[in-house]
Parts: C-alpha cells; structure tokens; sequence
C-alpha cells in the first residue's frame, strides 16, 4: 500500500494488499515512530515477483511469523529475501476452529467441518478470539516474546505476520502503538484499515468460494476476513477486566519491563 502518514514509507506489495509501514505514527512526547523498521503483514506466500525488490529495499532482519505449523504447512511458503533471522511464535489454541476456518477461506478449502462454527456465528467467535488473545497462554507468550524480539535493536527492521495479517497481527501491532505510546484513536485507525486495503482481494475471494460452494453462507464468512470495531472492543473489554489498564497488561499480563519499554521507545521512536 502507499502511506498516507508524514514520514512513512511509500511502497506497494502487490500479494501483501495490507501491508505496512507503522512509521509516521505520533508516539509519546510527540515523537514519530520510524519508519522502514516495524512493517505488519500478510503472510508472504503469494508476494509476487514484482514484490520481492521491494521487500529486499526494506532489508529486514528479521521475520516474526504468528502462525501454528499446521497453518503453515497448507500454505504458500513466505518468499524472503536476504537473509532475515525468521522466528516462528504460535499463537494459537485448538479450541477455537476461527483460526484454521480462517486459513481454509484464505486458501480456498472446504469449509463442510466448519458448519457449527457458522451456526454459533463467526462474530461471536471472532469476538471471543480477541478476549483470548488477552488471557490465552499461547497468545501471551508469542505476544510478550515479539514484543522483545522488536525491543532488539538488532532485530530491525522487523517484519510480522500471522495468515490474513489482520487478527493477531492486528492484537499484536495495538499492543506495540500502546507500549510506543499512540494514542487509541490512531491505534484504532490503523486496525481498521484492513478492510478499505483488501476490499478488492475479499470479493475476489467471496465469488471464487461462492462458484466452489454453491449455497455458500456468506454471513459466515464475510466476518472472518474483515475486521471490526466489535473485535477490538472485545479485547479492549477484557483488558480492563482483567488488568484494569493497558499499561498492567503490558506490565502483568506480557511481563514486558520499563526497560523493555524504554528500549522500544529508543529504537522506534524519532
């Protein structure tokens, strides 16, 4: 995509739609996130030819990658470039179908075994996720790990992402805005832009399942491959419930240090 922040990179990845650069971002004191040195992402599987210059312009260090094995082993490998560090941080919970339903959508699968997920409503459970990446015990480890391995200013620049690059990449770049002190307005924006960036990409994809599956139940799956207010809220919701704040989140439920705050802030902002 092409950035509309001051100071951000301008650069387009044709198999990343919503792909960015989290550079140009007001932090606390009024200081700029960097940019070129924190870029959020789709997995990379589908990046084009024409991508991978691009990508190697941005020289990253290191990958970090969201997704369980078993995401990854069904999907387009990621096409890199150099020689980046790529460390692999699941976040994942078998007891939530959304994910693999996700990663099914994503790559055109049969959706037949998901047909209790659609009945309970893909919203709730998209919902229901986010509270989990609050309080799960797999989302709280490969959170609170990313979170350092971006404190490394060895790491820099750094790339993430999980499948769709919209959900626990999502949790993950709110977490980092609030630790590099964004203010939730702008947090909020830049979640929400998932759906303008990949309007194109979701209706190539809703038609492409609705010639496969006739009948197909679009309610089902438009919400997973959007995101939505409700989503973040329900997060937000659990964090006050359970921290109070965000900053006893980050403190109590990532185990993230001031001084690993402090050396985020060193690193990422201007």
């Amino acid at each position: 995509m092409t950035s509309q922040r001051a100071g951000a990179s301008d650069w387009t990845l044709v198999g990343a739609p919503n792909a960015r650069d989290l550079g140009g971002l007001t932090g606390v004191s009024g200081r700029r996130v960097r940019s070129g040195r924190l870029i959020r992402t789709p997995a990379l599987g589908r990046l084009t030819d024409e991508d991978l210059p691009v990508l190697a312009k941005l020289e990253p260090a290191c990958v970090v990658d969201l997704r369980a094995q078993s995401e990854v082993s069904v999907a387009p490998p990621d096409r890199l470039v150099g020689e980046p560090t790529v460390v692999h941080l699941p976040v994942h919970d078998p007891a939530h179908p959304v994910f693999t339903y996700v990663s099914a959508v994503l790559l055109g699968h049969d959706l037949s075994e998901y047909a209790e997920l659609a009945r309970q409503g893909t919203p709730a459970a998209m919902a229901a996720i986010y509270r989990w990446f609050v309080t799960g015990d797999s989302a709280r480890r490969g959170f609170a790990a990313a979170v350092r391995l971006v404190a490394d200013e060895r790491n820099l620049p750094l790339v993430y992402h999980c499948s769709a690059g919209k959900d626990r990449t999502g949790w993950l770049t709110v977490v980092l805005l609030h630790a590099l002190g964004v203010d939730e307005a702008a947090i909020r924006a830049d979640y929400l832009a998932h759906n303008p960036l990949t309007e194109s990409l979701r209706e190539v994809l809703v038609d492409a399942m609705r010639q496969r599956h006739p009948g197909l139940d679009e309610a089902a799956v438009r919400p997973v491959l959007e995101v939505r207010p409700e989503y973040l809220d329900a997060a937000y919701a659990q964090v006050r419930q359970v921290h109070g704040s965000f900053g006893a989140y980050l403190r109590d439920g990532l185990g993230i240090t001031e001084e690993t705050v402090a050396a985020l802030r060193a690193n990422l902002l201007e």
